[in-house]
């Protein structure tokens, strides 16, 4: 195994992220809509348990990044887990891995343009969404291909707002806790109502699957560090800190919603803020809360087309994507990479508004359960890869807490989810579907390396092996 992964071909990409960056890039990649406006699903299905879940998923979220930080800092690589999953794994896995990490992140980043674009549409109602969303597109677009810096300095100022609104809003429900707000008093609160969970157990286990997909997203700080001036501090200082500020913003504000507003009151698809808010008598609550949710939108977005065109960038270097793709300009921006994959974001966009129930709504649930299998594919590539370090005598600055036995935790947690979104109707859909692109992905790879072998075995039986397993 060799000693790193080289992460700069011949068109390299130029180190200047700073900490700060890399901590809100973490954040903005994980906060989103999902908290904001999701969290009315859990906490409809999960009732007062709803911060049960959430602390589960914040959990699997705490060691799945802990074993991320230590591959990271051992083998840094602008591909991060699918080049770890190359070297513990084999060529096979990287290539899956890297391909369904892409596919997801250009998912993502057209239905956060649509969002964005519903919200936007909703100020400017004689502009068809479909503008608005190409738009959208395309502003994010031009500040990701200026230059890294240019997109570091977006996001930390996008996830900055996010973080002083939940901070506020903490503030705020604390307040109202204690009856210390103007014209409110303590016993105006109504707690609950009687009763746990509307669902029962099935409630809280379907809130757990919706809730670690939620989380997803914090990863994308191991990528960007490649990007980062220190890589092996900037992303054992982030992937620590990132991790207990999303639990706490998390499992903070949704305790404090379930303590305040009882959970029958809580609409599955309005934001449970607004309904607090609005309970305390904040003025202006929703709309101050659609400028919040607005930014988060943008947010995501920014860092999905960011981080598709690195994955797409890091192929290149494996020789898994076209060469062309890895030309960067005088700045270090990988030009080529984020133009296809924001091209392949605008195509999805389309498909959203032309056909929305049938193929887009499909290309959605295809990408649902990508996050177990990119979580599951870090636990394996860990338990793997540290025992080829510890082999070869190599330096691990940062290392998973309990090892093996909290890895193969994680594994079993992760198998967990797996199992309850097999036994909810609700989601076993999405768990079949999810597998979908990952198994085309590997049909792929399997038909690339056959045609190889087929072309290469009249020539010499030496190319034969140029991606051994």
């Amino acid at each position: 195994m060799p000693d790193h992964i080289d992460s700069n071909p011949p068109q390299t990409l130029r180190r200047s992220l700073r900490p700060r960056h890399l901590s809100m890039i973490a954040l903005g990649g994980v906060i989103g809509a999902g908290l904001f406006v999701g969290s009315g699903t859990v906490i409809h299905t999960a009732g007062v348990l709803a911060p049960l879940a959430y602390a589960v998923g914040g959990v699997i979220l705490l060691l799945v990044m802990r074993m991320l930080a230590e591959m990271a800092a051992a083998r840094p690589s602008v591909g991060s887990f699918s080049d770890h999953a190359r070297l513990a794994l084999g060529n096979g896995a990287g290539f899956i891995i890297g391909w369904t990490y892409w596919y997801f992140w250009v998912v993502v980043v057209a239905f956060e343009a649509v969002a964005g674009a519903e919200i936007i549409g909703g100020f400017l109602p004689h502009i068809p969404l479909w503008i608005i969303s190409a738009a959208v597109m395309g502003v994010m677009s031009v500040i990701n291909l200026l230059s890294v810096r240019g997109f570091g300095e977006t996001e930390f100022w996008f996830a900055a707002i996010k973080v002083v609104a939940i901070v506020v809003f903490l503030g705020i429900a604390i307040a109202g806790l204690f009856g210390v707000l103007p014209g409110q008093q303590a016993h105006d609160l109504a707690i609950g109502d009687g009763s746990l969970t509307p669902a029962g157990a099935a409630g809280v286990l379907s809130a757990v699957t919706v809730v670690v997909f939620s989380y997803f997203g914090a990863e994308i700080v191991t990528i960007a560090a490649a990007e980062a001036t220190d890589p092996v501090r900037a992303v054992t200082r982030a992937a620590s800190t990132v991790v207990w500020r999303v639990i706490i913003f998390y499992v903070g504000s949704i305790g404090l919603i379930v303590l305040l507003v009882p959970h029958t009151a809580i609409r599955a698809d309005a934001s449970p803020f607004v309904t607090l808010l609005e309970r305390l008598g904040i003025p202006g609550a929703a709309l101050a809360m659609q400028i919040v949710v607005l930014t988060a939108v943008l947010s995501v977005l920014n860092a999905g087309i960011y981080t598709a065109s690195r994955m797409l960038f890091a192929l290149t270097a494996r020789g898994e994507a076209p060469s062309s793709l890895a030309r960067t300009t005088t700045r270090g921006t990988p030009i080529r990479a984020i133009v296809l994959s924001t091209v392949a974001g605008w195509l999805a966009v389309a498909v959203a508004y032309l056909a929305p129930e049938a193929v887009f709504a499909f290309l959605l649930n295809a990408a649902g359960s990508v996050a177990l299998v990119i979580y599951a594919a870090i636990a394996i590539s860990q338990l793997r890869l540290r025992r080829l370090i510890e082999q070869e005598g190599g330096a691990l600055p940062v290392r998973m807490w309990g090892h093996p036995y909290l890895s193969w935790f994680t594994l079993g947690l992760l198998a967990a989810v797996a199992v309850g979104m097999l036994i909810l109707p609700d989601s076993r859909a999405q768990l079949g579907l999810g597998l979908i692109a990952p198994a085309g992905i590997a049909v792929v790879y399997l038909v690339r390396r056959l045609f190889r072998l087929r072309i290469a075995s009249p020539v010499t039986s030496v190319l034969t092996t140029e991606e051994p397993q």
